[in-house]
């Protein structure tokens, strides 16, 4: 059963709110000092108060460490595939490019919350899968490729 944790219970980063390259999406970028509290090129959950969305850890052109979108399960987090919900989500929270959001260590490597400056959110973390489950998923995932 999934806990529920306070995002004033847990440590948080500040991260920026970026655009991605040229474009009018954005991306949220991870402090070069902290960017050891993220699993480089994993995927983990994320999330928002409201719901719980799948991004993938980057390293930008120039190193820096980023989360480009949030997604509704790990496969199009991995790709980068079908609907983006992070525009939807600074949107909603009227947040524009350059501003501080922050990232909430819920579980490390595996849960983070994403908030607005300000904001409070309860998390509801869930279960982290079966280490045996999640291997064999991988191997299904890679044979498939």
């Amino acid at each position: 059963m999934a806990d529920s944790v306070p995002s004033d219970a847990v440590n948080s980063v500040r991260a920026t709110l970026a655009r991605a390259g040229r474009t009018d999406r954005p991306k949220v970028t991870v402090p070069d000092e902290e960017t050891d509290r993220f699993p480089e090129f994993e995927v983990v959950r994320i999330g928002t108060g409201d719901s719980t969305y799948f991004a993938r850890v980057e390293l930008a052109i120039d190193d820096t460490m980023e989360l480009r979108g949030l997604y509704d399960n790990a496969r199009l987090a991995k790709e980068g595939d079908g609907e983006n919900h992070l525009p939807a989500w600074a949107d909603d929270n009227n947040l524009d490019f350059g501003r501080t959001v922050h990232l909430d260590i819920v579980d490390e490597g595996f849960f983070y919350g994403l908030r607005a400056p300000g904001e409070r959110v309860v998390y509801r973390v869930p279960d982290r899968p079966d280490d045996g489950l999640a291997d064999i998923a991988e191997g299904i995932e890679e044979g498939s490729q």
